[in-house]
């Protein structure tokens, strides 16, 4: 095992990421359907600044529950109120509904800290209009298509448009993942949610392009003799980049795990929860489509262009191996060639 690691951290290591990938992609499949079925069937938990309404925060004493919490603020003229026990530093109820313009938010207020047993000071309330939420859910969409558009045309301008539609597709795997997870668990989506997508497809997009680059410059370095196929060029960028890639993943999970830990379940910090959670699933789900869904994607248009498909032809009789061989190989050649000092010129017998 160490010395596996040993060659993990120098790129020696010689896995088929191809061959397994398309096993991965299948259960990334399954995995894409189930969280568009739960978005279409389930729906969002959205927060109150995306469906607007009125909130109440209240904290009660020990005993108290979620029906107790419900029945007060149907009493007190919130009757479809939905109640959320928040965990933290203590047992916070945080209640939602709709409030009658006749009905007082500080005498709801006063009725559910009656029922937690706490003072009627202790109840935060906020309101917030239709009207807002429908301009928050505007812009979040808005940002997300620019972002998706700017980052096509990079992509485009630095690789090339297989490179960059497999990026796409793997950062709107990554974005079906996450927002599938907080639409099966029903997480509350508010606009640190939101930023934490945005983050999310920029972390996505850091990984993958690293990949794209490494491949880019394998490809480079070979020369028009070079009998290696792009799927074996694959592989090997691949190989080569993978401890960087899981490397960096562990250094992002650790912030945002104490984030979630400590901030949210020890501090009560309600609104890092809604960040770090959507930021722990979108990392996780990342670091592996990066490799296993973006570069596969690539491969697999690019292996049947006309250069690639002759030498994949030609390569037929190969095994993984001994293709991942000549491939290593052809990039070391190519290395020390180009890293070799001008040889001197022989200078001419005087007469």
């Amino acid at each position: 095992m160490i010395n596996g690691l040993r060659s993990m951290y120098r790129g020696e290591n010689a896995w088929n990421f191809l061959a397994a990938s398309r096993k991965i992609m299948i259960g990334s499949a399954v995995a894409v359907v189930i969280c568009l079925l739960a978005v279409f069937l389930r729906g969002f938990n959205l927060g109150i600044e995306f469906e607007g309404g009125s909130v109440w925060e209240v904290p009660a004493e020990v005993g108290v529950d979620t029906d107790d919490i419900a029945d007060a603020a149907s009493r007190a003229g919130v009757p479809d109120a939905r109640v959320q026990k928040i965990s933290g530093g203590g047992d916070i109820f945080r209640v939602r509904g709709e409030l009658d313009s006749a009905i007082d938010p500080v005498a709801v207020g006063a009725v559910i800290a009656d029922a937690a047993g706490v003072e009627a000071t202790a109840v935060s309330n906020r309101t917030v209009s239709p009207s807002f939420g429908d301009e928050v859910a505007g812009k979040a969409r808005r940002a997300l298509i620019v972002f998706f558009i700017l980052i096509a045309l990079y992509l485009w301008a630095k690789f090339e448009w297989k490179m960059s539609l497999g990026a796409l597709i793997a950062v709107a795997h990554d974005i079906i993942l996450t927002i599938g997870a907080y639409a099966v668990f029903q997480f509350e989506v508010t606009p640190a949610t939101v930023v934490a997508f945005l983050t999310i497809m920029g972390y996505s997009l850091y990984d993958t392009i690293v990949v794209f680059d490494r491949v880019k410059d394998n490809e480079r370095s070979l020369s028009a003799k070079s009998r290696v196929t792009y799927d074996s060029l694959a592989n090997v960028s691949l190989n080569q980049v993978v401890m960087r890639s899981l490397n960096t993943s562990v250094t992002s999970v650790l912030p945002v795990l104490s984030l979630l830990v400590v901030g949210s379940l020890i501090l009560g910090a309600t609104s890092l929860q809604e960040f770090a959670i959507a930021l722990l699933i979108g990392i996780l789900v990342g670091s592996y489509s990066s490799l296993f869904v973006a570069m596969p994607l690539v491969a697999w248009g690019k292996s049947r262009e006309a250069h690639w498909l002759e030498l994949s032809h030609a390569a037929e009789t190969m095994t993984t191996h001994e293709s991942l061989d000549a491939a290593n190989t052809a990039l070391a050649a190519e290395h020390y060639s180009r890293n070799q000092p001008p040889r001197p010129r022989k200078q001419g017998k005087r007469r």
